[in-house]
């Protein structure tokens, strides 16, 4: 944020539960990245910041980019400084799906909670007649993939539910072969979105 000023917007205490926004210098917001509207406490959006105390160039609602949330609570340490998460994407990571912003990260986190897959995961989404349909592919664990074949419909299943209830959008849900999934740089490229491709062929 070097747009803004040093020595920076916020950071960690000894707690480690957070970073405490430095709002002495800073109005703080988290708005929704496709309408600009704030979010209810607690729900990830796009961090806008406006300068109090920066002279020279201030910035008004200046949008970073940055996804996070706010952190509910006092923090044990005492400050009385509002938190936030550790930064969980960009807003140029959002797919809009049926009228609902997802991020990627929050794909993750349900993955990570599900036990017998890898943190290692693909979103691809495709145009439908009118509507987005959006499957998960993600890489199971290689003792679930080759030894317990007869338990992939059931993770499967979970994986979809826990999807539905956490991000309000149905998943499709697909069971890759461990290290199948294309990487760049030693990372799964996480988002295949197939309707800008058709925009483009168009």
């Amino acid at each position: 944020l070097s747009e803004i000023m040093g020595p920076g917007v916020a950071g960690e205490c000894l707690e480690r539960r957070g970073m405490h926004v430095s709002e002495d210098h800073f109005l703080m917001e988290i708005v929704d990245p496709a309408t600009g509207d704030p979010v209810a406490e607690g729900e990830v959006g796009e961090l806008v910041l406006t300068t109090l105390t920066k002279e020279a160039f201030p910035m008004i609602r200046f949008r970073t980019g940055d996804l996070t949330r706010v952190l509910p609570g006092p923090c044990p340490c005492g400050r009385t400084f509002r938190r936030i998460s550790r930064i969980l994407g960009r807003t140029d990571d959002m797919l809009i799906i049926r009228g609902t912003n997802v991020f990627p990260s929050q794909i993750e986190a349900v993955i990570l909670e599900v036990e017998g897959t890898t943190p290692h995961y693909r979103v691809v989404v495709e145009r439908a007649g009118a509507l987005d349909e959006a499957t998960v592919e993600v890489e199971a664990t290689e003792t679930v993939f080759f030894d317990r074949i007869g338990e992939h419909q059931s993770l499967v299943e979970r994986l979809k539910k826990r999807l539905a209830s956490e991000l309000g959008v149905a998943f499709r849900v697909r069971l890759v072969e461990p290290k199948s999934l294309e990487r760049a740089e030693g990372k799964v490229k996480r988002v295949m979105d197939k309707r800008e491709m058709g925009k483009r062929e168009e």
